[in-house]
């Protein structure tokens, strides 16, 4: 990941990623991306990009180990995430699934993630204290609620599953409001320019379609010339 490529990912949307992973790949069909609808608590923020710090966590009901392992885990959670490569992501399965209540991602929380130069969080589970989030740490989660219930970290560091996408730690990871998706490390040389070939292909289309005297003859021929470029 270069400095420059760490820029451009950060300027587009992870649709454009995942389409221009599918031009690196010569095909449709790449589909290592998150299912259904997310939230993003800051839409407008952009994207976040970062190798994953993973975890997975619980709070519909009390921890039963004891206490004292409890905050041995918790301190090694936050020991996981405030070292390692960068930039990172927290990446966090709630095991409560569709059933989450536990608002792990609030304003102190979200806080200290950020001071450990953290680019932003990515869970199925639920967030909170909206308005009051610090900037610059977006939350792309699965939910909405006020309570943080009983949440304990009961893994660090294991493959999490997050709407469907697999993930494991130190995958890199582009995610919006739109939902996220993992880059194949491979992939990382190849993919400015298939953004940049993605990108000027597009233009064919819209630069028709936003032209005056668009019609269908206009859309045929700037069609048929996006057709030949992108093959």
């Amino acid at each position: 990941m270069t400095p420059d490529l760490l820029t451009l990912l950060r300027s587009v949307d992870t649709p454009t990623v995942c389409n221009a992973i599918e031009v690196v790949e010569g095909k449709r069909g790449f589909d290592r991306f998150t299912r259904g609808t997310m939230l993003c608590s800051a839409p407008d923020a952009g994207a976040m990009v970062g190798q994953a710090r993973t975890a997975k966590i619980a709070a519909n009901a009390p921890a039963t180990e004891p206490p004292d392992v409890i905050r041995a885990r918790r301190m090694d959670y936050y020991r996981h995430m405030a070292t390692g490569p960068r930039p990172a992501i927290a990446v966090v399965e709630d095991l409560d699934g569709a059933d989450a209540v536990g608002a792990y991602w609030g304003e102190i929380n979200t806080t200290v993630h950020k001071g450990f130069g953290l680019s932003g969080a990515l869970t199925n589970g639920v967030m909170r204290d909206l308005g009051d989030l610090p900037d610059g740490f977006p939350v792309v989660a699965g939910s909405i609620g006020p309570s943080h219930a009983f949440v304990h970290v009961r893994d660090i560091a294991t493959p999490v599953s997050i709407f469907g996408l697999t993930i494991a730690d130190g995958d890199w990871v582009h995610a919006d409001r739109h939902g996220a998706l993992v880059i194949p490390a491979d992939y990382l040389d190849a993919l400015g320019p298939a953004i940049a070939r993605m990108s000027d292909t597009e233009q064919i289309v819209l630069q028709a379609a936003r032209a005056p005297g668009f019609d269908f003859a206009s859309f045929e021929r700037a069609w048929t010339a996006f057709e030949a470029a992108r093959t």
